[in-house]
């Protein structure tokens, strides 16, 4: 596919963001263009698309994009911007599909491959987990598929560079809520009420004090508070606070120990400040695991100037749950530019990259397809 082409179809995806498991639009596009190369997609988890094509071992590889947007206003000021207002692609996955499609376009151009080999279009990786639910729907058992590959655009890393990490790669998350009620009083007489406000004004604390007090420190793991809501007037005694954010580790049993810290934390704040806390903490994604054989490969299907090691992030990723299922592999593609100011991080209104990158995606999934000499 050219460059040309690649271009038309990014921005074709970026004008139309959609969230979760409702992505009409980009369903019925990405449907158009696979039907127009000759293919019969099939539909999963509400609108996903898969196509199965069929090799002489009825064993399969396959290759997944993820398709969803998020819920963020456009600051980019491109004349291709989101036509939905307040939605946009600020993590690269029009870029993912457009990928996808154009190594869709390639394999249409091929004789029948030695392998099967499955592409999948895949809804809802922001949330609530869109892989979880193709695996539940059967796709895995129906084509026998034995191992799977990822990419993903990212702007830490210089146009084009792929970005590889053997073994645990991104981080499994759980994110929570905690709501703390207190009782309202007037602002001059705090003695009559319950404050909450200052209440979780030190639950914040304490929340932060686990992973620097009671975590290794060569553990990787965070505890982050992204967000609060409370409090009526600004002379009233709050009697509600609503405190939300993420929680980030590797190892399954730190993670659990930082749940544990959490809910010691809580009781803590309920006893001393005389709250109530109602928790809700619930469990996302597991961490991205890169199969060690299957990074062999991947490396070696490249180039050494093509790439980068990559230490393990904090970021999450519903791939991670394929990988529960079969070996699978997940690798970065660069697209940082600082002369053209695509420096802007992933999810940030900014966040935009040059076309160019995705003939590197494209070029990466036929490498991989090369190497295992499956025509």
């Amino acid at each position: 596919m050219t460059l040309e082409r690649l271009t038309k179809i990014r921005r074709d995806l970026h004008q139309i963001p959609e969230i979760g498991f409702d992505l009409e639009k980009t369903y019925a596009y990405v449907k158009n263009e696979l039907e127009s190369m000759g293919f019969k997609p099939l539909t999963y988890a509400k609108t996903g698309l898969v196509v199965v094509i069929e090799g002489l071992s009825k064993e399969a590889i396959a290759f997944r994009a993820d398709m969803d947007g998020l819920p963020v206003l456009e600051g980019t000021k491109v004349d291709f911007e989101s036509k939905h207002v307040g939605n946009m692609h600020a993590c690269g996955h029009d870029g993912h599909t457009t990928m996808l499609l154009g190594f869709a376009e390639y394999l249409s151009n091929m004789p029948k491959p030695n392998q099967t080999i499955v592409l999948i279009f895949q809804p809802a990786e922001e949330g609530p987990g869109g892989a979880a639910v193709i695996i539940k729907e059967g796709l895995f058992k129906d084509y026998n598929i034995k191992e799977i590959h990822g990419l993903h655009l990212f702007p830490g890393l210089d146009e084009g560079i792929v970005g590889l990490k053997r073994g645990p790669m991104l981080a499994r998350n759980a994110e929570f809520d905690f709501i703390i009620h207190g009782k309202s009083s007037h602002g001059a007489q705090p003695q009559s009420g319950i404050d909450a406000v200052l209440a979780a004004s030190q639950f914040v604390v304490l929340l932060n004090q686990i992973v620097s007090r009671y975590i290794d420190p060569l553990e990787p793991a965070v505890i982050t508070t992204g967000k609060i809501e409370g409090g009526e007037a600004r002379n009233i005694i709050a009697n509600k606070v609503k405190i939300s954010g993420t929680i980030r580790a590797f190892n399954d049993q730190i993670f659990e120990l930082l749940k544990r810290k959490m809910m010691d934390a809580k009781l803590s704040i309920e006893s001393f400040y005389g709250v109530s806390i109602d928790d809700f903490i619930v469990d996302y994604y597991p961490a991205v695991d890169n199969d060690s054989a299957l990074y062999e490969e991947v490396k070696a299907s490249l180039k050494d100037h093509e790439i980068v090691e990559l230490k393990p992030m904090m970021f999450s990723e519903d791939f991670a749950f394929y990988q529960k299922e079969v070996p699978g592999v997940f690798s970065f593609i660069g697209t940082k530019n600082i002369n053209k100011d695509f420096i802007h991080p992933l999810h940030s209104n900014f966040f935009n990259f040059d076309e160019k990158v995705l003939l590197n995606g494209l070029k990466y999934f036929i490498d991989i397809v090369q190497y295992k000499k499956m025509f």
